[in-house]
Formats: structure tokens, C-alpha cells, sequence
């Protein structure tokens, strides 16, 4: 499982399907919508490892078009989490954890 983060969400991107994909929607979708910083690798498959880490969460815009178009036209091998902090405790505070 390939992973990175932005500034505020977390992606993790199943490699193992990509190999299999035709269409790697993600790279586009991130170019169309987003700074484009969704790349394809020397093996491929979707990366962001030509960018530091730092350039990364500077980049990025967390407009989610890369997991949308991998869900929409590719293999579905890309999941955006989006954390929220306090959300656990809310949660369990109501007894709806």
C-alpha cells in the first residue's frame, strides 16, 4: 500500500490494482483539478515521490478529484481519509462510536 499525506487528509493508494489499470484516472483527475502533483513513477503507478514531503502538504489542495476519478473510471485502488479532530470523542460522548 503506497501512502502519503496532505495537510489535513491521508491517502493510500492500493498499487497491487493500479499495475492491472488502464485508464490511471487518478493522475489525470489530479492534473485536470487539482496542481497535478500525482504522477506516474518509473514502474507506472501513481506517486508523489518526485516531491518532498514538505512540497507535498504545500501543494496539495485536497480536492479529492483523484479519488473520484479512480472510484469513477479506474479501479477503485485510491482512499482519501479525512480526519477530524474530536470526532472519536463526540462520538462516544452520544454513544454513537
Amino acid at each position: 500500500m503506497y501512502e502519503f499525506s496532505e495537510r489535513t487528509i491521508h491517502l493510500k493508494i492500493d498499487h497491487e490494482k493500479c499495475k492491472e489499470c488502464p485508464t490511471k484516472a487518478c493522475v489525470e483527475g489530479c492534473a485536470q483539478f487539482d496542481r497535478g502533483i500525482l504522477k506516474l513513477n518509473d514502474e507506472g503507478l501513481p506517486s508523489v515521490e518526485h516531491l518532498t514531503e514538505d512540497e507535498v502538504k504545500r501543494r496539495g489542495t485536497e480536492c479529492l478529484a483523484c479519488e473520484y476519478e479512480c472510484w469513477m473510471r479506474g479501479l477503485n485502488a485510491l482512499s482519501i481519509d479525512v480526519p477530524i479532530v474530536g470526532l472519536p470523542e463526540y462520538l462516544e460522548n452520544r454513544g454513537l462510536e
